[in-house]
C-alpha cells in the first residue's frame, strides 16, 4: 500500500499530519464561522481515551492496523465523510475513534451512547424550558434583584451540536451503537450529516433582539451562536459503530464510508493486553489468548472478556486460574 497519501498512520505516536489534509471537495465544503476555539477540557488529556487505548499503549509494541482500516478512516478524512464500522462487540469499534483523535492531536472525543429512545435533538441541543419558565416567574414576582437570565443560559450543545461548531481543525465524535436506536433516527441523521448545520428555534426566534447568544457546549465551555444556526467549517471526524443487529437506509449507507471489522487476531490480542496490563500480563496470558482464539472460531465472545480474565487471573494460582477464565469468558450468544 502507497502510504505517503495517510494522515492518520496507525503509528500510536501524536503528529499534527491533520495539517497537511488536502482542502475538502466541493461537495463537502463547509464555511462555518466565526472559528470557535475548543476550551481546555476539549484539549485537555483525555481520561476516556487512556481507558481504551491503554495505561501502557506507549511501552507496547503497537500492532498496525490492517490496510483496509487505514484506507478507511483517511477516505473518511479526506472526503469529510462518516465512517460506519461495522462487527462484534469488543472488536475495537469505538477505540478506533480514540486512537484517532490522539495519534491526530482532535482532543477529546465526543461521544453520543444510543439507547432505543434517542432522538436527534438530544444529540444537538438541549433546551430547558422550566427552569426559563421559573426564573421567569421568579422575576416577575420580584423575588430576584435582576430581570431573569437570556435565554442562552438554558441551552446546551449536545455531542453532535458541539462537534458541528466552526472549528480549524475538525473534532471526533463517536456515535456508538446506531442500530440501537429506533427506525427514524438514522434518517433523521441525514440532512445534518450532508448539510453539516443545524438551527435552534428557540434562538431563530429571538434573533431580531439578540443575534448572538451565549450558549454552553457539551465540553462545558461557552460558545458563541449567531441568528439561532450553527454551521461546521471543518466537518468533524464521525465514527457511526453498530454491532450489525440491523441494516441501515440506502441513504444514510452511501453518505458514509464503510469499515468491517473481524475478530482480532493473536497478534492483535497480545498487543491489546501488553497496552493495558503490561509485558508481563501478555506472556503470562498467552495460553488464555490462544484459548480465546479457539473459541472465537465457534462461539461469540468480546476481546473486553480476555482482558478481564488475564487480569483477575494474575492474581490466582491453578487451578482455580482456570475457573476464573471458563467463568469470565462465556460466550454472547447463547440462549439464557
Amino acid at each position: 500500500m502507497n502510504e505517503e497519501w495517510l494522515i492518520y498512520r496507525g503509528v500510536g505516536e501524536p503528529h499534527d499530519g491533520i495539517d497537511a489534509l488536502p482542502p475538502a471537495p466541493p461537495w463537502r465544503d463547509f464555511d462555518g464561522g466565526p472559528v470557535v476555539e475548543p476550551g481546555p477540557v476539549a484539549t485537555a488529556p483525555d481520561t476516556a481515551a487512556a481507558r481504551r487505548l491503554g495505561a501502557h499503549r506507549h511501552a507496547a509494541e503497537l500492532h498496525r492496523p490492517e490496510p483496509e482500516e487505514l484506507e478507511a478512516i483517511n477516505a473518511a478524512l479526506y472526503l469529510r465523510r462518516p465512517l460506519l464500522v461495522t462487527g462484534y462487540p469488543g472488536t475495537g469499534k469505538s477505540t478506533l475513534a480514540h486512537a484517532v483523535a490522539h495519534e491526530l492531536r482532535l482532543g477529546r472525543v465526543l461521544r453520543w451512547p444510543v439507547v432505543s429512545r434517542t432522538l436527534l435533538q438530544e444529540g444537538l441541543y438541549r433546551y430547558d424550558a422550566i427552569a426559563r419558565l421559573q426564573d421567569v416567574q421568579i422575576a416577575a414576582s420580584g423575588g430576584a434583584a435582576e430581570g431573569p437570565p437570556g435565554i442562552g443560559k438554558y441551552i446546551r450543545l449536545g455531542p453532535l451540536g458541539t462537534a458541528l461548531l466552526p472549528t480549524e481543525r475538525p473534532r471526533v465524535l463517536l456515535i456508538d451503537e446506531l442500530d440501537k436506536s429506533d427506525i427514524d433516527l438514522p434518517n433523521d441523521l441525514l440532512n445534518v450529516l450532508e448539510e453539516g448545520e443545524f438551527a435552534l428555534p428557540e434562538l431563530e426566534r429571538v434573533a431580531d433582539r439578540e443575534p448572538e447568544v451565549q450558549v454552553l457546549t457539551d465540553d462545558g465551555a461557552k460558545v458563541t451562536v449567531r441568528d439561532g444556526r450553527v454551521r461546521c467549517r471543518a466537518f468533524p471526524f464521525i465514527i457511526l459503530t453498530s454491532n450489525g443487529e440491523r441494516d441501515f437506509p440506502a441513504a444514510l449507507l452511501r453518505r458514509c464510508i464503510q469499515l468491517k471489522l473481524g475478530q482480532p487476531g493473536e497478534k492483535r490480542l497480545a498487543t491489546m493486553v501488553r497496552a493495558h496490563l503490561g509485558e508481563d500480563a501478555a506472556r503470562l496470558g498467552a495460553d488464555l489468548i490462544r484459548e480465546f482464539l479457539t473459541r472465537s472460531q465457534t462461539e461469540l465472545v468480546a476481546a473486553d472478556q480476555l482482558l478481564n480474565a488475564i487480569y483477575l487471573t494474575h492474581y490466582a494460582a491453578p487451578p482455580t486460574r482456570e475457573d476464573l477464565a471458563d467463568l469470565l469468558i462465556q460466550r454472547l450468544d447463547r440462549s439464557r
